[in-house]
């Protein structure tokens, strides 16, 4: 039997709402029906078809002042989505190897998804003692760098909702378990634009991150370094760890489209 061609399995239906979505393009905020009718060769009954459903998803919405319609948020989260997915990626390779061969030490890229901070990537250090890979672990925002980047840019009312009601779980003895002192912490953490785990999460382990900001000016993500203890003190944190990661958060927000 001959194989059909992947032009036969295609959904008029379909092909028509997405061709009606891309009317939506550069100066193009706001169409109406009989204009979006003369675009896509269709009658009215069916474009009004295609905008009610599309509405029902929050693709599209209608501007109650002029009746007209526009792009709604659903559209601005899948194209967000395959940013942080794909362009966040693949933009943040070769920052990330560009951090470990300015320090030696391993680094991540990592999103917040459903409370937890998810790693993405990342690039090893070539030295013998190192921290374990993390990449496609959730851990708790609470007590990892990358996770208290996100939180700390975040409304109270969505730490809130975050964080349990309860007291916060204890990983190390540094672990902030009380809430309103880790709110504190959150807010210097904004203020200076960078956050450390100071073996949070776990024994023996520092680590620092800083945020990474889409064209939208939303944090996407986040960029850090992690090793041993007796390989980050104080000193080397603060005049070489903080520097080359914010620097890196900002290359890879500049990547993405983020301008200051």
């Amino acid at each position: 039997m001959a194989k059909k061609d992947k032009s036969e399995y295609i959904i008029q239906a379909v092909s028509h709402a997405l061709d009606l979505l891309e009317q939506f393009h550069d100066e193009v905020d706001e169409l109406g029906v009989t204009e979006l009718s003369k675009r896509l060769k269709l009658h009215k009954n069916n474009v009004f078809r295609l905008l009610a459903t599309l509405e029902s998803r929050g693709y599209i919405e209608q501007n109650k002042a002029t009746e007209n319609y526009r792009l709604g948020l659903k559209s601005l989260e899948l194209g967000q989505t395959f940013i942080k997915q794909m362009g966040l990626l693949r933009q943040a390779k070769p920052i990330l190897e560009r951090v470990v061969g300015a320090c030696n030490e391993t680094s991540y890229v990592a999103i917040f998804k459903e409370g937890y901070v998810v790693y993405l990537d990342m690039v090893e250090t070539d030295l013998t003692v190192r921290v374990v890979s993390r990449v496609g672990s959730r851990l708790p925002a609470h007590c990892t760098a990358a996770g208290k980047i996100h939180l700390a840019f975040m409304s109270d009312e969505e730490v809130d909702a975050i964080l349990p009601k309860r007291e916060l779980k204890g990983y190390t003895p540094t672990t902030f378990t009380d809430r309103e002192e880790l709110k504190g912490q959150l807010k210097e953490i904004a203020e200076k634009g960078f956050a450390i785990d100071n073996e949070e999460m776990d024994p023996g382990v520092r680590c620092v991150a800083a945020p990474i900001r889409d064209y939208t000016r939303r944090i996407v993500g986040a960029v850090s370094i992690s090793g041993p203890s007796m390989r980050f003190p104080d000193e080397r944190i603060e005049e070489d760890l903080i520097p080359l990661v914010i620097q890196a958060g900002e290359d890879l927000s500049t990547r993405l489209g983020f301008h200051k």
